[in-house]
């Protein structure tokens, strides 16, 4: 791993932008947008460009501070905060960023945008306390499972399931990851297989449907997926698949990891069936490369998460500690 960090969210000092890798357009092309409204991020927090829980909450808090050094008034910076929050609903830290740039509306420019890199550079440190705490549960040359992306794009960076291999890695651990490439909109194949290869480590992608027989012949050590809420009693929400993945872990006795930062963690919602789950438009489904692969006229469903219950998971990793069951009184200890 001899490159620059990656880090997908960026300020611009010297232009007064908020800078986003365009993860759409991995691993094709390493475009960089620049935004200079809350608006214009909300839109890129909707469209994926910038997509991944703790990432989408360093974004909008950059947006309310770009929009706030623009010249916007308490007025408009509470209009473009409900905006934000509202671009996806199924992530916890969207709205945690902004509510807590929230309290600083009043403060002025600075203030905001003081919060906002400190919510980038605690997250990041979060994502560093996860992997040294995650590694030591990776199993000696493991072969680590995960779904979606939760790495370094969708993080301020190092990643959250992704910190976890990394932080194996640099403690000498040789492990390698299979990639789920995650339908419909493959970030498993376009960013996860892109961050690991740009480090140099080694991943192969699945597709989604493989995991249960390479489980079946012993080819998975572990599965470490990151999440998009934590609930109060440790239901998991994350990209639509994982709670198969967690079905096929159990059956064949395998552990289950979920990587996130304390930020993802919602106490005030008691169990995953309270969790609000993002719907997508079906055409993310039938459409793939701007092509269309089912029959015009047959409709399509895309849930964009799924909910993991409790009793499925080994353990939660979090930048505050590893939590196991019984989860409810875990996650409150650490609260």
């Amino acid at each position: 791993m001899n490159r620059e960090p990656l880090r997908p969210v960026l300020y611009d000092d010297a232009r007064d932008v908020v800078r986003l890798l365009d993860q759409k357009r991995l691993p094709a092309e390493e475009a960089w947008l620049e935004l200079e409204t809350a608006d214009q991020v909300a839109a890129a927090i909707k469209d994926l460009t910038v997509r991944g829980a703790p990432a989408i909450g360093v974004a909008a808090a950059y947006g309310l501070a770009v929009e706030a050094r623009r010249g916007a008034g308490e007025a408009r910076l509470r209009a473009a905060s409900e905006t934000l929050i509202h671009a996806r609903p199924t992530a916890v830290n969207l709205a945690w960023a902004v509510r807590r740039m929230g309290r600083l509306l009043g403060r002025g420019a600075a203030a905001l945008l003081a919060e906002a890199h400190a919510i980038r550079d605690e997250d990041e440190a979060a994502c560093r306390r996860i992997g040294a705490l995650g590694a030591p549960l990776v199993p000696p040359r493991a072969r680590v499972l995960t779904h979606c992306n939760a790495g370094a794009l969708a993080t301020a960076g190092y990643g959250t399931a992704l910190g976890v291999v990394r932080a194996a890695v640099e403690a000498g651990n040789p492990i390698s990851v299979f990639a789920d490439e995650t339908r419909p909109f493959l970030q498993g194949a376009r960013l996860t297989a892109w961050e690991l290869h740009r480090d140099g480590i080694p991943v192969t992608i699945l597709t989604d449907g493989m995991a249960g027989w390479l489980m079946q012949r012993g080819e998975i050590g572990c599965v470490v997926v990151g999440a998009d809420r934590i609930a109060a009693n440790g239901d998991v929400a994350n990209k639509i698949g994982t709670y198969a993945l967690a079905v096929l872990a159990a059956h064949h006795g395998l552990p289950f990891y979920v990587a996130a930062p304390w930020s993802t963690v919602d106490l005030h919602t008691p169990t995953g069936a309270a969790i609000p789950i993002e719907e997508r438009g079906g055409d993310e489904v039938v459409m793939l490369a701007g092509q269309r692969i089912a029959p015009a006229g047959v409709p399509a469903r895309y849930p964009a998460f799924d909910v993991t219950p409790a009793a499925l998971v080994t353990a939660v990793i979090t930048d505050r500690g590893v939590v196991r069951a019984p989860f409810d009184a875990g996650l409150r200890a650490l609260a």
